[in-house]
């Protein structure tokens, strides 16, 4: 029986690929795993490549013949091709794991180890790392719409630089503190603890919980897919829980980072496709416009700098990205 079944999802990152490859195979050797009769845990590697043109396929194939590696013609998604790899899988356990991330020394062994100890757990998140050994913030709380009206919107740094700022300051400190909440800044990091839901760049997750509740949502093609899949872990009665003895490295965004528009769109139509799905068509209708009003800005400010003369290359850069933005109604495939 296998044990762990690793799936990772890559995009051209070849070179940050292979080093998510190697990480694992020197987890899985720095501490081996005794399950019943004192035998180490064995584990398979299932790489889903998404139509990557920068030799991602050759490495994988060269480098690492024990994985098995599944080539898309085209770009499935984040989702999709997930769940490609846990069809295909066959551990008890399946980590989904960015190919931007390192394993760090026995991550994977006390991951395995947690869950068999908590059986109720569907959902184990390990602590993610930056490269420079800080702690990247990885739980969360359920977002409310109050919450998506700001977070990870232009509006966000301004509030929190205002933070320093007088009268501004004080009338920015009830966003600050829902900000705070939505970030679960009110726990430590450093201890095991249940929680609404972790980012998605390293999920572990129980075989018998994911036969229970289903793969993840095509709808969504990258973000808010793993908020979606932790709220329907929870509705199943599945717990989702905080492991931080287990770390990951994770180089944030390194595949989503290569195309700034669709970044965008991605990200804000799974946002309303989100809300459409658990808080109905008029909440999901009011944060559509809200966060199309929000381009619309952006996209006056930088055409007004634009025509000032104020570096005007990026500002033609940043105006064609809110065009298209703009131009998708945020509206996803499923019309939400």
């Amino acid at each position: 029986m296998i044990d762990l079944s690793v799936v990772i999802v890559s995009w051209n990152v070849r070179d940050l690929l292979q080093r998510c490859l190697e990480s694992i195979y020197t987890s899985v050797a720095s501490s081996l795993y005794a399950g019943p009769g004192g035998q180490s845990f064995k584990f398979e590697i299932i790489v889903v490549d998404n139509a990557s043109d920068d030799d991602s396929v050759w490495m994988v194939r060269n480098r690492f013949p024990d994985a098995r590696i599944v080539v898309n013609q085209t770009n499935r998604g984040f989702p999709a091709a997930n769940n490609q790899g846990i069809t295909l899988s066959r551990g008890r356990y399946v980590l989904l794991l960015n190919p931007d991330t390192e394993v760090m020394d026995s991550a994977l062994s006390q991951l395995i180890t947690f869950a068999d100890r908590h059986p109720t757990v569907g959902i184990v998140g390990p602590q993610l790392l930056n490269p420079d050994g800080s702690v990247q913030p990885s739980i969360r709380r359920f977002p409310t719409l109050k919450t998506a009206f700001i977070e990870s919107t232009w509006l966000q740094p301004m509030v929190v630089s205002l933070q320093s700022k007088g009268v501004a300051r004080v009338l920015s400190a009830p966003i600050h503190r829902m900000l705070d909440r939505y970030y679960m800044a009110d726990r430590s990091e450093d201890i095991v603890q249940d929680v609404d839901w972790i980012t998605g760049a390293a999920m572990f997750t129980r075989r018998e919980a994911i036969d229970d509740v289903g793969l993840m949502d095509e709808g969504f093609f990258m973000y808010s897919e793993e908020l979606d899949w932790c709220r329907r872990f929870q509705e199943e009665g599945w717990r989702i829980a905080y492991l931080p003895g287990a770390q990951i490295v994770h180089h944030v965004g390194k595949s989503s980072e290569q195309v700034v528009a669709a970044r965008h769109i991605h990200f804000q139509t799974s946002k309303v496709r989100y809300f459409r799905k658990y808080h109905g068509i008029g909440a999901a209708e009011v944060l559509r416009w809200r966060l199309m009003a929000g381009y619309l800005c952006q996209l006056a400010l930088e055409s007004a700098k634009w025509l000032l003369g104020h570096r005007r290359r990026l500002r033609a850069q940043r105006i064609a990205a809110y065009r298209k933005v703009l131009a998708t109604r945020l509206l996803s495939r499923g019309g939400g």
